[in-house]
């Protein structure tokens, strides 16, 4: 399959420079091609995937693929989407987010091939150098104020009067109009992608391209990622899913795509995992079938965080996510357990409730709110429903002591199914 066909088949597609010499150009040979991004964090977040994979897809397809870090243009900000300036980052912080972006991008991209390598290039290294004198006369008199302001990002904000838009802003697209100019002179790159608001500045670098080389090279667009029910994707009640996991343990991590809208899972099966057309479309028909199953959700999660943290970690994140629904605790680290601290209710108790002999386990059930009163917690244990640390308790009489704790500090409590608090201790 050509990797038009493949884009296409998944709805990556959005919008495409003529389309019949692209598709002849990806028929003639591999090409080389680059997407960028602007290190504003630490860390890239899930909102950045469907434009990085595609680079992946281009690069298992034999293409060359550039990521390009905006040293330069990250210092500006993209008006593109924003309604009001972004906040200016400094020289310093842009570079530590640039050396921090690149090892997440080793996950995805391949830059050991001998084949066709992956590339990472920061577009400072061809802006600061060129003064801006030089860069009005050289770059900027190929470009109309008129256009300028047509174009959907600059638009948009200057018709707010309140936010406006500043001219640091609006020269963007000069910049990266520029970025494309200097791989295609400096690497025969001949195609930039990106997702669909960058529509404006891609067909700037062109028309900068045509102008000043004289050279045909091509846009194409991805889909920008919306929720069935209108939200931002990848934004969640606590902020966005970053794939550093400092930022969004793997633990969230999995649980994002497993709670997928079911309107939305074999959409992102196609958007971001790598399983081929007949194996989404299995899950998509169990899906269709038993959605109570959650088979495809469980599929997108695992693909996914496999992806971006590893194996191991999505194995250790899958048990965890088990362990609310009854799994055993045995192995799971301290983080996760802390994770899952989190998806519970929880009560603080004094250490002093377990010393020595410690308190009766029906107390306990009572003190956390799963039964109203200690007859009801003797009915519950006795009835084969009252769980410590996720093991059945059947005796109304055990005495819960200090020996009990998790990692010294946390008591895992469940009443039936699903009605889990953990104590703490203060």
């Amino acid at each position: 399959m050509n990797i038009y066909a493949e884009l296409a088949a998944r709805g990556l597609v959005a919008d495409c420079t003529d389309q019949e010499e692209l598709l002849k150009r990806f028929a003639a040979a591999p090409m080389t091609l680059y997407c960028g991004f602007d290190p504003t964090a630490d860390s890239l977040h899930v909102g950045n995937l469907v434009p990085l994979l595609a680079l992946r897809r281009f690069q298992l397809l034999g293409h060359h693929p550039i990521a390009v870090a905006g040293g330069a243009t990250g210092s500006i900000g993209d008006p593109s989407g924003k309604s009001a300036e972004r906040q200016l980052l400094t020289r310093e912080v842009l570079a530590a987010n640039i050396a921090s972006v690149k090892e997440q991008l080793r996950r995805l991209l391949d830059f050991e091939t001998t084949v066709n390598p992956a590339r990472l290039v920061d577009n400072a290294a061809w802006t600061a150098p060129v003064s801006f004198l030089d860069f009005l006369r050289d770059i900027g008199k190929h470009f109309s104020v008129n256009m300028m302001v047509q174009k959907e990002s600059v638009r948009a904000r200057m018709e707010d009067r309140e936010a406006g838009i500043s001219y640091t802003e609006f020269s963007y697209m000069l910049l990266q109009a520029f970025d494309f100019y200097h791989l295609r002179r400096e690497l025969n790159c001949e195609l930039q992608i990106g997702g669909s608001d960058q529509w404006g500045n891609i067909t700037a670098g062109i028309e900068l391209c045509r102008k000043k080389l004289g050279a045909q090279v091509f846009g194409l667009t991805l889909p920008l990622i919306t929720n069935a029910d209108g939200t931002k994707f990848g934004k969640t009640v606590a902020g966005a899913i970053w794939l550093d996991p400092k930022r969004t343990s793997v633990y969230r991590f999995y649980q994002f795509w497993v709670r997928t809208d079911d309107r939305d899972v074999v959409r992102y099966l196609n958007y971001f995992t790598f399983l081929d057309q007949a194996e989404i479309a299995t899950l998509a028909a169990k899906h269709a079938e038993n959605p109570g199953a959650r088979e495809a959700h469980k599929a997108l999660a695992r693909a996914v965080t496999d992806l971006i943290h590893g194996p191991a970690a999505t194995t250790e994140a899958i048990r965890a996510s088990e362990i609310l629904f009854g799994g055993g605790l045995e192995g799971v680290s301290e983080a996760t357990f802390a994770d899952i601290v989190g998806e519970a209710p929880s009560r603080e108790i004094g250490r002093e409730a377990l010393a020595g002999d410690g308190t009766a386990f029906v107390e306990l059930l009572v003190l956390s709110g799963l039964a109203a009163s200690k007859g009801q917690a003797r009915k519950d244990i006795e009835g084969g429903g009252a769980y410590l640390n996720n093991v059945r308790e059947a005796n109304p009489a055990r005495l819960v002591t200090s020996a009990d704790l998790l990692f010294g500090k946390h008591l895992l409590l469940r009443k039936g199914k699903r009605n889990y608090v953990v104590l703490t201790i203060n």
